[in-house]
């Protein structure tokens, strides 16, 4: 991969975790603490060790999924996967707005699901172009599916 190519995919997931880190102040508030939460929540203290290696884990592979297709002389496909991408780091910093800032809990779990949807998608992709060594994204979607299942029974335990 081209070091060009990781700065930029690298700079996308850094602002991604930026916003979604702003964004996700208020889980110290009075309001997040009195929600009631299902038994599988993860500890608190997962959320900063499991995002920042998915996010480098998303940077990584996307550049090298995007310069191989370039390499290929697939230049539409790797402007395509270019536009997935943003627009699944867009999904990504918008659910921590929408869940801890506008308090949108049914919203939020919409989109954690439209999230899985495009981290699979983006996955599916990677992996078609790169084989194996794109199979490490797969953690992605999953994390994304948990936070889906997690965001739903908020919703429902907070109707």
């Amino acid at each position: 991969m081209r070091p060009a190519t990781l700065a930029k995919t690298g700079a996308a997931a850094l602002t991604t975790a930026v916003v979604g880190g702003l964004a996700s102040r208020p889980a110290q508030s009075a309001w997040y603490a009195s929600l009631r939460k299902p038994s599988f929540q993860p500890p608190r203290q997962a959320f900063p060790i499991v995002w920042p290696i998915l996010y480098a884990d998303i940077a990584a592979v996307s550049a090298n999924a995007i310069d191989s297709l370039t390499e290929q002389g697939r230049r539409d496909e790797a402007k395509t996967f270019a536009g997935l991408l943003a627009l699944n780091l867009v999904l990504n910093g918008s659910w921590s707005w929408l869940f801890f800032n506008q308090r949108k809990l049914g919203t939020s779990a919409i989109a954690a699901g439209a999230l899985a949807a495009s981290s699979a998608d983006l996955t599916r992709r990677a992996v078609a172009v790169n084989g194996a060594s794109a199979a490490p994204l797969g953690l992605y979607p999953l994390w994304c599916a948990f936070a889906t299942a997690l965001s739903t029974r908020i919703w429902m335990l907070n109707r």
